[in-house]
């Protein structure tokens, strides 16, 4: 089994801590959730393990695979993908086309390939466009698909933030805020293809959510984190009985 490991994580900005001696452990095919109060450090940590900010102490490991200080590409490849918090669409281009672009690290062809297009360039295109084509349907975007992103609601957005990730056919999937500015009808549809990813495709889902009954009610796993510090972990029922975490985050809200 492939596990992500934190130990020890300190991230310094300044001389202020975002993160402090945060350790933490990601079972692989689980859903585990990052919760805390606004500041208390769940994007940081998340830059971390994406290869966005390098720790100032500790390490992050993949199964034996060092990512302390692995580039984003890096940490790509070996089979993390995030969708953020703050869209990373672009917007004047078609749902299909942003999921066909995140798909350019696979298209390991040679600049002759491409030029001729034949050979080993059309079957990778061939290869891509299969990925990107089930990974439409699996997020049921099909009306969606030849439209401009900036056309479409936001919580559609969204939903294709999430496909992009999952173009990359990731090991591990970084969710930062999916349900973040939706309503309720959007916030059960991302709740069920959440869940579906997990069991469907066996990924190991690490997630950032604000909303405290989603988290609840999907995670196998829930770390709080406050002021950068882990203040507690456990299953959905015993977080919830945290005199720690109800002080610091569920007494606040």
């Amino acid at each position: 089994m492939k596990t992500l490991t934190i130990s020890d994580v300190t991230l310094t900005f300044g001389g202020l801590n975002a993160l402090t001696e945060v350790d933490m452990r990601f079972e692989q095919g689980l859903i585990t959730s990052i919760i805390g109060p606004n500041g208390a450090g769940k994007t940081s940590l998340l830059n971390c393990i994406s290869g966005f900010y390098h720790p100032s102490k500790g390490e992050i490991h993949y199964g034996d695979r060092p990512l302390t200080n692995a580039s984003p590409h890096q940490v790509a490849k070996l089979g993390i993908a995030r969708a953020f918090q703050n869209l990373e669409l672009f917007r004047g281009m078609t749902v299909l086309d942003n999921l066909l672009l995140a798909r350019h690290h696979k298209l390991n062809y040679s600049f002759l390939h491409a030029l001729v297009h034949f050979g080993k360039a059309s079957r990778v295109e061939a290869e891509n466009r299969k990925v990107v084509e089930q990974v439409i349907d699996f997020m049921e975007l099909e009306p969606y698909r030849k439209r401009n992103v900036g056309s479409l609601s936001y919580g559609i957005q969204k939903r294709v933030e999430v496909a992009r990730a999952l173009t990359m056919e990731p090991e591990v999937l970084l969710l930062d805020e999916p349900m973040a500015g939706m309503n309720i009808e959007e916030k059960e549809d991302m709740v069920r293809f959440i869940m579906d990813i997990q069991k469907e495709r066996q990924t190991t889902i690490i997630l950032v959510e604000h909303d405290l009954g989603v988290v609840m009610d999907i995670s196998d796993n829930i770390y709080v984190l406050d002021f950068g510090e882990l203040i507690g972990y456990g299953k959905p029922s015993e977080v919830a009985q945290n005199p720690k975490v109800i002080e610091a985050y569920i007494g606040k809200g």
